[in-house]
């Protein structure tokens, strides 16, 4: 069940974040989910499977670049290959195709992920080695809101 994020799911999500470090993130990326939690709990989703939360993922718009973002996306690795990932991607990429602002969608990932979003449509528009830590690359990527651009 992919339902709004609420605060008494932080240290759920907290130990599943711990459980994807370090082949997903670094360690020092921590702060970074947490201060997203802090400041945008409204953009956030947790993923439940029997009324326990493996994982959850964010989306938000960035009006300066006219974008809908997906992000921190991530689940127990014992519920990988679940379709659970492309679930709350669809499910973002919904939410954000029906803002009127959202030209186009970005996602910031490692190579470990990037062929996942490719199956979306994504296409990497930059890569920059050891951004996210050593071994962890930068791999940004886009693809144009087809409601909006069909609609232009």
């Amino acid at each position: 069940m992919i339902r709004p994020y609420q605060p008494q799911d932080k240290e759920a999500l907290l130990e599943v974040f711990k459980l994807n470090t370090p082949k997903y993130f670094d360690e020092s990326e921590i702060n970074d989910f947490e201060n997203y939690l802090r400041e945008k709990p409204d953009t956030y989703l947790s993923i439940e499977v029997d009324n326990n939360i493996v994982g959850g993922t964010g989306y938000y718009v960035n009006p300066n670049d006219k974008s809908g973002r997906v992000t921190w996306i991530f689940f127990d690795p014992k519920y990988s290959k679940q379709g659970l990932g492309k679930q709350s991607v669809e499910y973002c990429l919904n939410v954000l195709s029906q803002d009127c602002r959202v030209e186009k969608f970005i996602v910031t990932t490692s190579q470990l992920a990037s062929k996942f979003f490719e199956k979306f449509g994504y296409r990497t528009t930059r890569i920059e080695k050891n951004y996210w830590g050593e071994g962890l690359d930068l791999y940004e990527m886009e693809m144009p809101n087809d409601k909006i651009s069909k609609s232009n």
